[in-house]
Formats: structure tokens, sequence, C-alpha cells
């Protein structure tokens, strides 16, 4: 596999794994990016751009990211917040008066990206169409009652996530997240990153699709316990109901799945999109910082840990970010970020100034900890000494 790209000196150890990913771990087109103190000193592709063809891989590939759009959309909430205009301990319902109904009153903004909102299902799930109406998706929550007494405990709000956040973005500033994502962030950044892919830039996006790839052995075993194994099984589950609330799953090469803005699923990115997204939360990229370190201290504070109502198991999650854990295992300890169903992976930690980024066209049977990311991981680790 002909890998392209740069690396800086004493990194080296990421190009050696990059290459194995192809090698013994089935990618088929992939990237990754490490900027660490604001500069870029890892920036990596090889393979094809789509899963089933032959055209290669080029720098600017972008791909859908599924949940790691979760990170992304999060800043939006924060921002807000650090800029005075949203209240994190605020009843959602005092921004969306109708949201208060069928016993919502005491959801709180914060109960909203910390997953403990007891909203990750929806009685009567939506079509692709009606989850792209920002009118019928907040209908549908407002209409939902929680699962679970809201507060007292977390849940993994796979879908339902995104539309609870948009809507919140557009009561307060008028504009959907995912045009305040490209007026506020991307574009002050250079991000090649879109919630809601413009016409204009379908040329440059992948096609995704299931690939296979062999068990890794060691801990990052690809098997899951018997309990999580039942959950996606089981169609009554919260498990399967929360990834269900769009049904049918909608096909993430339509072009009305790439369009929509959906802030929990459907964000398109490089890698390089991702890792100078979470490079400018916990410093400067060419003179841009997205959060001061007290927005920083307060995104990766825990919020939520234990076992997940959804994900059927332990999980960490700071105000709309995974922590690092057993489950979705970052760099260290004070990393925050979000993986994407099947691979992606955007995080920042603080302590050693690296933000990482890692997208790829080919996804496999893994919600959080994919072997792919988690190899690069390690070998970030290794070059750091």
């Amino acid at each position: 596999m002909d890998v392209h790209g740069t690396v800086a000196e004493g990194f080296e150890p990421v190009e050696q794994a990059f290459a194995r990913n192809f090698e013994a771990l089935g990618d088929r087109g992939a990237a990754v990016a490490v900027y660490r103190d604001g500069r870029k000193v890892v920036d990596l592709w090889a393979g094809v751009k789509d899963v089933d063809g032959t055209e290669p891989w080029e720098r600017d590939t972008a791909q859908v990211v599924r949940s790691a759009t979760k990170g992304v959309a999060a800043a939006v909430l924060l921002l807000l917040h650090r800029r005075g205009e949203l209240d994190l301990d605020a009843p959602v319902g005092h921004y969306w008066p109708e949201f208060k109904a069928h016993g919502k009153e005491r959801v709180l903004v914060r109960h909203v990206l910390n997953h403990r909102a007891g909203l990750p299902v929806l009685d009567r799930p939506l079509t692709l169409r009606e989850a792209a109406d920002p009118l019928r998706s907040a209908e549908a929550l407002a209409a939902q009652p929680p699962v679970w007494e809201p507060g007292t405990d977390h849940g993994y709000h796979a879908l339902t996530y995104g539309w609870l956040l948009d809507e919140l973005v557009r009561r307060v500033t008028g504009r959907g997240s995912g045009e305040w994502i490209a007026s506020e962030i991307a574009g002050p950044l250079g991000l090649d990153l879109w919630v809601g892919l413009p016409d204009a830039r379908t040329g440059r996006v992948g096609r995704v699709g299931r690939i296979e790839g062999p068990e890794p052995s060691g801990v990052l075993r690809a098997r899951p316990k018997r309990s999580v194994t039942d959950a996606y099984a089981d169609p009554a589950s919260l498990t399967r109901r929360a990834f269900a609330a769009i049904t049918p799953f909608p096909d993430q090469n339509d072009p009305a799945f790439r369009a929509a803005a959906l802030p929990a699923a459907s964000g398109i990115a490089t890698a390089d999109g991702l890792a100078r997204f979470y490079a400018s939360l916990i410093g400067p990229v060419d003179g841009v910082r997205l959060l001061d370190p007290a927005g920083v201290d307060l995104a990766r504070a825990e919020e939520s840990a234990g076992p997940d109502r959804v994900l059927v198991v332990g999980t960490r999650f700071g105000l709309g970010f995974m922590l690092h854990g057993s489950a979705s295992p970052f760099l260290g300890p004070g990393s925050f970020g979000h993986p994407g169903r099947g691979g992606s992976l955007g995080f920042a930690d603080p302590e050693t100034g690296i933000a990482f980024g890692y997208v790829t066209n080919g996804f496999r049977r893994t919600v959080t900890a994919d072997p792919r990311a988690q190899a690069l991981i390690r070998a970030v680790r290794q070059a750091l000494g």
C-alpha cells in the first residue's frame, strides 16, 4: 500500500501503524491527521476514495464520519454558553416552550449534552425526509415522553441528540446548527467539515460501506459481550430503538442523507478537518482558538459515567464529548472527543497538546473503540515517548 503525505520527525510510528491498518486490519481508504500545539505533525492518506471503487484517495477526500459529528455539534452549545447566549442549567423548555410537554419540564440544556435527557428513542421513528425537516423532528421530540426520569441516569442518544441540539441552536440563534458550524467554526478555521453537505462539495466525498477485518488479539477484541449482542438483537431494547430513530436506516451514500444537517450523524469531514477542529479547542491554530481554558475544562468535566442504558457498557461523557475510558480509549485520562460508529474518530488531549482525526470509508462492526483508530493512538503515544 502506497501511503501519501508527511510526518514530522519522531512521528514515524504513526505512518507505520497507518500502513499496517491496510495490510492487517482491512482498511480500503483512509486518512489520519495529528496536530501538536496547533501545528500539523501528521498528514497521511492512502487507498481508494470509494470503498467499492478504484479511484485513489486524494489529499482533500472527505467521508461521512457518523457520530464523530457529535463532538463538533457539542462545541456549538458550549460556545453559545461561553458567549452568554445559553445557560446550560436552564430548562430546555425555557428556550423551546413546546418541549415542556409529557414530563420534560425538568430536562436541562446540560442533559442534552451529557445524555441524561431520557429521550434516546422515538415511539414513532422518523423517515429520513422527516428527520431532515427541522420542524418535523422538533415536533417529534416535543411530543415524546422520556423513558427515564431526566437527569437520573444516562444512555447514549444516538440520533435524538442531534435534533435536540439543533432545535436549541435554532431557538437561541435563529440558525440551524449546520449553518452555525459553517459560519462560526468551519469558516474561521478553514475546515473541510460540513454538517449538511453543499452541492458544490459532493465530488470530494467518497462512498462508504461495511468491511470485514481480522479480529485483533489482546484486549481489543471485536467480539462483543453477550449482553451487548442481545441488546442489538432485541427490537424492543433501548439500544435497537435508539439507533432506529430514523427508519429505515438511511443509505449514507444517498445525497439526501449527506445534504441533511443531522448533528448526531451526518457530518462529513477530512481527517485534517477533524484534527484541526480539535486542535482549535485546546489552543490557537493560525490565530484562531474556539474554547478558552475554562471552556475546555467544562467540556471534559465528567457529567455521566457508568453503565450506559443504551450502549450496555460503561461509558463516560462530559458535555457532548466522550471522555477517555475503557469503552472509548483516547490518548490519556484528560482526553475528550467522539468516535463515529464503524471507525472515524476525533479527539483532543490538552496535556500533550495533541489533536487527532481519523476518517475511513470502510465501516467495521464497532461503535466506539475501532481497532484501526486504536492502533494509530498507540503509535501517537509511542511517538510522544
